[in-house]
């Protein structure tokens, strides 16, 4: 499938069939989502992958009792990872691994401690749900290109889901991405007019 046609032929799925994705794809999907660009590479996430229905279950009513939820084969919730220092070590460490010459890391590692260590922690949140959004672009449209559905998601209580998901206090949930396969059916997509979006 050509990609104009994956973007135009997504959608927001309602209503999954409850088929499992089988692991083969799942994983594929996240190594699309886990390649995914961000801003000096940080990769400021953590994506916790529910597939239990009974988490799925309790997750439900934190999330305005939405089908989507208990429906899909897998949710995928995408957190903030907040420790963004001990990311930045992982890429710098990364970067010398992959042949970057000592000297260059250096320099761009304390080019990039300065920039983060320079930022509020509202800042920080704002930096990292910004990059999430990339990830989350490619978990629906990698989802579609691999023949199964998906559904972004914002309406929920992050702080019911950490307590659910027993997550640590530096993951803080951003966004939801449910997949499977639809048991719906795609709506008209509509879209503004390209002269009232670009200028």
């Amino acid at each position: 499938m050509e990609f104009k046609d994956i973007v135009m032929q997504r959608y927001a799925t309602k209503q999954f069939d409850g088929r499992m994705v089988d692991e083969d794809k799942l994983f594929t999907l996240l190594d699309i989502i886990r390649h995914s660009p961000s801003a000096f590479n940080i990769q400021p996430w953590k994506i916790k992958v529910v597939s239990a229905s009974r988490i799925k279950a309790s997750l439900r009513p934190h999330a305005n009792d939405q089908s989507q939820i208990t429906t899909c084969s897998h949710l995928l919730v995408f957190c903030a990872n907040m420790e963004f220092e001990s990311v930045i070590d992982k890429v710098l460490g990364g970067m010398e691994q992959s042949g970057v010459p000592k000297a260059m890391v250096t320099q761009y590692g304390t080019m990039i401690k300065g920039y983060i260590g320079s930022m509020t922690p509202d800042h920080r949140m704002g930096f990292a749900r910004e990059q999430i959004h990339i990830a989350l672009a490619n978990a629906v449209n990698g989802a579609k290109s691999l023949g199964f559905d998906s559904c972004p998601m914002g309406g929920f209580d992050p702080a019911a889901f950490s307590e659910v998901l027993f997550l640590p206090e530096e993951y803080v949930p951003v966004v939801l991405c449910a997949i499977g396969y639809a048991a719906d059916t795609a709506p008209v997509k509509w879209r503004l007019p390209r002269e009232e979006v670009f200028f």
